[in-house]
């Protein structure tokens, strides 16, 4: 599980600089701007490339575990600068990290395993991510990061909005506010040409229409979700807001870590079964690490007691483990007709890094606040991420072609996008 020790994820410092020395190279076509702060204070920054025609806007860094998005900014922006036929017609803005503060806590730059990526993780509870706080805040409430971006969707109303995403294990899969034709065929493609599978019947948009194999459309407001556990409500997050100006978004999820498991569209055998079986393990794993946060007093500690920087991180952790019982139980609920080997593959994923990303959290927390039972949670950790490679047989997916893959998927939704709205 290990790789070559020169796949680095840049920081945002690494990722803001270079998009101001290629905004001096080509002050004609590129200019980098600040559109607000973070809470903590961090700028957040635009960088625009080309000077007339309609926008896309590319937000990367919206899930602090998910870096890859900030890599591929940088590659589109400079074959945005390169390729004119990129830009007839077209301005594109990239907004290179939109939480900043949630980068600063996520430190694995160049994980070398699945363990090694854990061990520096960080992933904001729901509310404190910038694109999904709408969907479970009010508008009082919503953080400064989210107010920028809605600000800069209202300033530039795009065709087309890109959020780039990441999984840590799995395959690649795009998800859109409402369908792009002919995205499905490059993106197959792409993923084959450099051996990523293709998720295609993710959790993430389980009961979703599909217009291609890893294409889901996110369904009408009101449609009943396959799980009702979970608290958000896509039609409220930023990504629904380019609609107003008749755009649409499109979410592009590629693997660090692949797995053939992930792209197995043959029906599952007992997928009723199996599903009991992952409702079981995620509900007795979730109770191991509650278990931890009630003898070290965690449970109700007060933030201000904790070590600097540790809040974010014990608050995440909560969260994290309020989602499991909700989902536990609606996994024991019947699967749709025809569940696929994909599906059931899916949902064993999600239901192994939820208690594996609250642990690790905790741990970083346990650590910090050199508590003895760190070392007992650390060998859980490690243990839980052997088994969770092991399963399913990952392996590692080159950062050059994590980035490629990406931005040929961004080119082709707006693209087509373009078509579709002309």
């Amino acid at each position: 599980m290990s790789h070559l020790t020169e796949q680095h994820y840049p920081s945002v410092t690494e990722i803001v600089l270079s998009a101001r020395a290629l905004a001096a190279e080509r002050p004609d076509l590129c200019a980098l701007r600040q559109i607000g702060t973070s809470r903590a204070g961090r700028p957040l920054h635009l960088l625009t490339v080309g000077t007339a025609g309609r926008h896309v806007l590319v937000v990367a860094g919206a899930h602090a575990n998910e870096p890859v998005g900030g890599p591929t900014v940088l590659h589109l922006a400079q074959r945005v600068v390169r390729e004119r036929e990129l830009r007839t017609g077209t301005r594109w803005s990239f907004l290179l990290c939109a939480d900043p503060d949630g980068a600063a806590l996520h430190r694995a730059a160049a994980p070398r395993s699945l363990l090694d990526y854990h061990r520096h993780f960080f992933r904001p509870a729901g509310p404190e991510q910038p694109e999904w706080a709408p969907s479970v805040l009010p508008a009082h409430a919503w953080p400064p990061e989210t107010r920028a971006l809605l600000g800069v969707i209202d300033e530039l109303r795009p065709f087309l909005q890109v959020s780039l995403h990441g999984t840590d294990l799995g395959g690649s899969w795009v998800q859109l506010t409402r369908d792009i034709p002919g995205l499905a065929e490059p993106f197959a493609k792409s993923a084959a040409e450099l051996h990523i599978p293709i998720e295609t019947s993710t959790s993430d948009a389980a009961g979703w229409p599909v217009s291609g194999p890893g294409v889901h459309v996110m369904p009408d407001a009101g449609t009943d979700a396959l799980f009702p556990s979970l608290p958000e409500d896509v039609t409220r997050s930023t990504w629904h807001h380019v609609h107003r100006y008749g755009g649409r978004t499109a979410i592009v999820e590629v693997p660090m870590w692949a797995s053939d498991l992930v792209d197995d569209p043959a029906p599952h055998p007992a997928p009723h079964e199996a599903l009991q079986l992952i409702s079981r393990r995620l509900r007795s794993e979730s109770l191991r690490v509650e278990a931890v946060l009630h003898e070290t007093g965690l449970a109700d500690a007060e933030e201000r007691a904790l070590p600097d920087g540790c809040a974010p991180l014990l608050r995440a952790a909560r969260w994290a483990l309020g989602l499991a019982p909700g989902l536990a139980e609606d996994w024991l609920r019947p699967p749709p007709r025809g569940a696929t080997m994909t599906y059931v593959s899916s949902i064993d994923a999600f239901g192994r890094r939820l208690p594996l990303r609250a642990a690790a959290m905790l741990l970083r927390v346990l650590e910090e606040a050199e508590d003895e039972v760190a070392p007992r949670l650390e060998r859980l950790v490690a243990h839980w991420c052997d088994a969770f490679e092991v399963h399913f047989r990952a392996r590692w997916v080159p950062l050059e072609h994590q980035v490629e893959h990406q931005s040929r998927t961004v080119i082709a939704a707006a693209r087509h996008a373009r078509v579709e709205g002309d």
